[in-house]
């Protein structure tokens, strides 16, 4: 969990500075997802889309029990 500080500091950001900063994290940490062995950068990527599985099919849950109570 972030810092109280640090998300009050994200919550006075502009919508333009958050994606900076997200295109800044982006550009910076790319480059460490290809270093290793073909078979951990293997596993780097099908822990990404795991975790990306997961969230999305956590978020259609939550959309579809919306739906019901609708």
């Amino acid at each position: 969990m972030l810092h109280q500080d640090t998300l009050e500091a994200y919550r006075r950001m502009t919508p333009g500075q958050r994606l900076q900063l997200t295109l800044d994290l982006i550009r910076e940490n790319t480059p460490f997802l290809f270093h290793g062995t073909p078979d951990q950068i293997d596993r780097k990527f099908e822990l990404l889309r795991r975790e990306n599985d997961e969230r999305n099919q956590a978020m259609l849950t939550a959309m579809a029990r919306t739906r019901e109570t609708t």
